[in-house]
């Protein structure tokens, strides 16, 4: 403790013998549990509470007093500084011991991988999260397949390697997509298609529920030949660090690349992003219709077209 830490504590020493607790007693609040035990591995959700957490060391055995505990981390101003984690911790530890362990020291952290993000934007929520190095996150792109990092909560080990995060995330994919992937080959559509469409579909649509709107249309296309015609594959060529999903120009939609869908024929050459339950499934769930065409208006509503022309009517009344 430092000397503001010893004159508080020695205050509230005081206060105690003056209100007839014996100091030995009031000493042992503090003080570990037990003489020696395991180190035991807690987690810690985002959803629990300071004193929910309090009342759970309690119970479990890893403190004394809850009123020690609390009077430790008020002391030392790390009130609701318990962030949700995995920590590694002992009934050998005394609360100071305990208060510090839990502050500072998590050995694993919750991190939320949203849909729709390239694995670059993946790499750059985890170096933020969990202070990766550069190295480290680049190992973590180098060995993450776009598309098949899936968007999950995940609490991962800080000491785990970019590899090891990248297969956690691949393995929860294989997991979460697998009856998919099975209902997928009984309608013919290869795993690689599957997750292409998927991704497209994760960047389109304004929300889960039109998703097998946009899967559709897109699906249409493709039956008729068409290109594609989606902007989302034309950002996902021209992203970079300062920019992952840059607005498309007019211009850029004669760039050179196996992802502008404005050129090549089908599909593009991979995934865009890396799409979430509700995109893979509206692949094998799409909506029957005749629509060739869509639009979103300024305030993300859809608008259909079946020909061309009724396509640039809408433009001309929702986007001008």
């Amino acid at each position: 403790m430092n000397k503001a830490l010893k004159i508080i504590f020695a205050v509230v020493v005081l206060l105690a013998i003056i209100a007839g607790t014996s100091i030995i007693i009031f000493l042992s609040q503090f003080s570990a549990p037990q003489k020696k035990a395991s180190t035991d591995r807690v987690v810690v959700n985002a959803s629990t509470t300071q004193s929910q957490l309090i009342s759970k060391l309690k119970d479990q055995g890893y403190i004394k007093s809850t009123w020690a505990f609390k009077e430790v981390l008020k002391m030392k101003n790390w009130n609701n500084k318990i962030q949700p984690g995995a920590y590694e911790i002992s009934k050998s530890m005394t609360v100071w011991k305990l208060a510090e362990e839990l502050v500072n020291n998590p050995s694993e952290k919750w991190i939320v991988v949203p849909e729709g993000l390239r694995k670059e934007e993946v790499a750059e929520i985890l170096q933020t999260k969990l202070g990766l190095s550069d190295s480290v996150k680049q190992e973590f792109i180098d060995n993450s397949q776009e598309g098949y990092v899936f968007p999950n909560t995940y609490l991962i080990n800080l000491s785990f390697s970019g590899r090891q995060i990248a297969q956690i995330m691949r393995n929860q994919f294989n997991e979460k997509a697998a009856d998919i992937f099975k209902a997928a080959v009984k309608d013919n559509i290869r795993n690689d298609t599957l997750v292409i469409l998927a991704s497209l579909i994760q960047r389109e649509a304004a929300n889960n529920e039109e998703m097998p709107t946009i899967a559709g249309v897109i699906w249409n296309r493709m039956d008729k030949k068409m290109p594609l015609q989606i902007d989302a594959s034309v950002q996902y060529a021209l992203g970079t660090k300062s920019d992952w999903w840059p607005k498309v120009k007019p211009t850029d939609y004669k760039i050179d690349s196996p992802y502008n869908t404005y050129i090549v024929k089908g599909k593009p050459v991979a995934p865009i992003c890396n799409p979430g339950l509700a995109a893979l499934k509206a692949v094998i769930n799409s909506k029957d219709s005749d629509y060739l065409y869509y639009i979103h208006d300024s305030k993300g509503q859809i608008h259909l077209a079946k020909t061309y022309n009724e396509q640039l009517a809408n433009i001309e009344k929702y986007l001008k």
